[in-house]
């Protein structure tokens, strides 16, 4: 390999490392919550100035430090191979769990380009070395100063519905009781789930105390999760609402990613309902439903994973009601 050649992989690797090396180093300094379960006063990672700004600085720093001859599919696609450096490594220091890598990864790739093709951009202007370097400092600074004024303003709280359906053959006294309550379901009668895969609990069993209006269901998930889950809504055979409160004190701190736990400040649970629609002889559709609060610094975007997220689970559950109530029938 000519000594050019050499020079020019040397700086592409300096801006990759570089890059990767900023994007760790604002993960440490961007505290995780603290252990009153609210997020860092002015340095939150569940903020826009984190989830947006810091790939988007990123990316900057890999082309700024790494770029050797102007190429626009380098600086488009450069910044996401130290983007995935970045994300595989927190995975391995535990910085972040897979389901958040997994959820930040479309943002990451999108922002590290928009910062690789803005470095790019300054890079060919005629501009004195001083003012360059002003322009770095100010893209990698931008979310600590971006951070402080967002934590000025409240976080938006949004209120979303997800609604799941499923054809199932039998009447509707047969799922109403697969419904009611449920009995623990058996390794057999799992499945795939890609929720489940990005480290959600499965469910176990739901088991109701009482009867009608007032009682109470314990639905049960792997990991020691648990719902309580207050009846308000009860038609026999026909629907079935409840209140629905995470029991947050019990559940293992390994159960759950600290950004999507449930019931935390991000995220909750809020209400749920199922509903039978008979649809002629021995053959019903069943409605699920659930009500989500979400409270994040960028819910335009994370609304779109919840209701993903939940109507994955939704389906899931549904698809074991389906497979004891037809087996019934």
């Amino acid at each position: 390999m000519s000594d050019r050649r050499l020079s020019s992989l040397r700086q592409l690797l300096v801006g990759l490392l570089l890059g990767a090396g900023y994007g760790l180093v604002c993960r440490l300094l961007f505290a995780p919550m603290n252990h009153g379960g609210k997020a860092s006063a002015f340095y939150a990672v569940m903020s826009f100035s984190f989830i947006f700004l810091i790939p988007l600085a990123l990316g900057f720093v890999v082309v700024w430090f790494g770029e050797v001859q102007k190429s626009w599919l380098r600086r488009i696609f450069g910044p996401w191979l130290a983007g995935l450096i970045f994300m595989v490594a927190a995975l391995v220091f535990n910085l972040e769990g897979l389901i958040c890598v997994i959820l930040w990864l479309p943002i990451v790739l999108v922002m590290s380009s928009l910062g690789g093709l803005l470095a790019g951009i300054i890079h060919d202007f005629r501009a004195s070395a001083g003012s360059k370097r002003l322009c770095v400092a100010a893209v990698a600074l931008l979310p600590f100063v971006a951070g402080p004024l967002e934590s000025w303003r409240d976080r938006a709280t949004e209120i979303g519905t997800v609604h799941t359906t499923i054809e199932i053959k039998a009447t509707p006294a047969q799922v109403w009781k697969q419904i009611r309550s449920v009995p623990r379901i058996t390794e057999a009668e799992h499945g795939f789930s890609l929720s489940h895969k990005l480290g959600f609990p499965r469910p176990t069993e739901a088991l109701l105390e009482g009867s009608g209006v007032g009682s109470v269901r314990f639905a049960r998930f792997e990991g020691g999760v648990l719902f309580v889950e207050k009846v308000t809504e009860w038609e026999e055979n026909k629907r079935l609402s409840f209140s629905i409160v995470a029991d947050t004190k019990n559940i293992p701190p390994t159960t759950f990613d600290e950004h999507v736990t449930i019931g935390g400040p991000y995220f909750d649970v809020l209400h749920g309902s199922y509903w039978i629609e008979p649809r002629g002889a021995d053959c019903v559709v069943l409605h699920l439903a659930s009500d989500q609060r979400l409270s994040t610094g960028f819910n335009f975007y994370s609304h779109w994973w919840t209701e993903w997220l939940m109507n994955d689970l939704q389906a899931y559950i549904l698809r074991i009601i389906k497979a004891r109530s037809e087996h019934a029938a």
